[in-house]
């Protein structure tokens, strides 16, 4: 059992972390490891170096202590690696690159090797796609092929499995060969003609997979606002569709935008050649993206249409909504996500998604492990504002 001095230390100890230099005449000292952990706050957080500033956390206006060179920022991540989870590290870095500006340091192959790779990294990196010397480029390829094989690990399987549910479903026939029949549904149809004295039901209809497995059942065009506060679902989306790629009963398209209009199509065998194909940052021209989609788009009663944005259109808004409502009246399932992200509630165009939601088509965010549950409901033309939640309903 901890005795009482040892509870009162570590709380102690714990004010003086979180509050800085300034509460140590209060706290205490700090031994050498707690003062490395320390420093490392301090140089984010508190200004100055050596573990002098103020409380972790707080915005100041004094000079960062990480300084502007490659090994001083590699000693840092470094540091905070030992003393803190990979969660907190992740965010801790992402404050260093917005706090501290950091970006050009990025570019330099050394300090990538050291990052704790995630998400927002990835999003940083992609935004300086452009400017990344030769000898930083496959660096940073290789850290973003391992934040999107860990997504993958994480999400395609129940993706994959949520998809392939709702093709199937999508398939039925009632002249299925014997091997096809799905007997659950055979018998539920038939429970009507049960016969108590044979103790079993007579299957007038049954119930079966279709064999269709080498035609296209729906075709999938993804549109993906590449703004810069878009960064997380590009991310994202970029890895569903590849796998949404990989289903042969899938013809799946991919296009960014900000005022140009890229078709990625070609590159979905690997989302990494996807993100690198794309330019986060930049104005947005939602209007033309939906204009090309709907040139892809030639079977509208088997077509999905995914816009992933946050509806700041700088195009034509009258000509969006246009598009838009002539999509749905030729039978096209339109979906509209205002991210595909962790990130929580996004900022968006309101007034835009208010009038998405008067054509019948609500715009809502979604995180990505719902997003298989919404393609599936999307490929079986169910109702898809159980999704929605309050957003784009005003």
């Amino acid at each position: 059992m901890t005795a009482p001095s040892e509870t009162t230390n570590e709380r102690m100890r714990r004010w003086r972390l979180a509050l800085g230099s300034d509460a140590e005449n209060s706290c205490g000292g700090l031994n050498s490891s707690d003062a490395r952990m320390d420093a490392a706050l301090a140089a984010l957080y508190g200004g100055g170096s050596g573990g002098s500033g103020g409380k972790a956390g707080r915005s100041t206006a004094r000079s960062a202590g990480l300084g502007s060179s490659a090994p001083t920022v590699a000693r840092w991540l470094g540091d905070i690696r030992e003393f803190f989870p990979s969660t907190v590290v992740q965010l801790m870095q992402q404050d260093a690159i917005e706090r501290l500006n950091l970006k050009q340091l990025l570019l330099e192959p050394e300090l990538l090797e050291s990052v704790e790779a995630d998400v927002h990294l990835v999003g940083t990196l992609l935004s300086l796609n452009k400017l990344m010397p030769e000898e930083t480029k496959e660096t940073a390829r290789t850290v973003v092929r391992k934040v999107v094989e860990e997504l993958e690990a994480q999400l395609a399987q129940g993706f994959r499995a949520a998809v392939s549910g709702a093709l199937n479903r999508a398939a039925r026939t009632n002249r299925p060969r014997p091997k096809d029949i799905d007997w659950n549904r055979t018998i539920r149809a038939n429970l009507k003609n049960y016969q108590p004295e044979y103790r079993s039901v007579v299957p007038e209809r049954l119930i079966g997979y279709a064999r269709a497995a080498r035609t296209v059942k729906r075709d999938v065009v993804l549109a993906i606002d590449q703004s810069g506060s878009m960064a997380a679902s590009v991310v994202y989306a970029s890895l569903f569709g590849a796998v949404l790629a990989s289903m042969r009963a899938l013809k799946t398209s991919l296009v960014v935008f900000d005022t140009e209009v890229v078709d990625l199509t070609p590159e979905l065998a690997d989302p990494v050649d996807v993100l690198f194909g794309t330019q986060l940052g930049g104005g947005t021209d939602i209007n033309r993206a939906i204009a090309y989609s709907q040139s892809l788009i030639t079977r509208p009663t088997d077509s999905i249409f995914i816009l992933i944005s946050d509806l700041y259109e700088g195009g034509v808004r009258d000509e969006m909504l246009r598009r838009v409502a002539q999509m749905t009246a030729a039978g096209v399932q339109v979906v509209v996500l205002l991210a595909l992200s962790d990130e929580g509630a996004p900022s968006y165009d309101r007034e835009n998604a208010a009038a998405l939601a008067a054509l019948g088509v609500p715009a809502f965010a979604c995180t990505p492990d719902r997003f298989g549950p919404l393609m599936a409901a999307a490929i079986e033309r169910r109702d898809l504002t159980p999704f929605a939640g309050d957003l784009g309903r005003e």
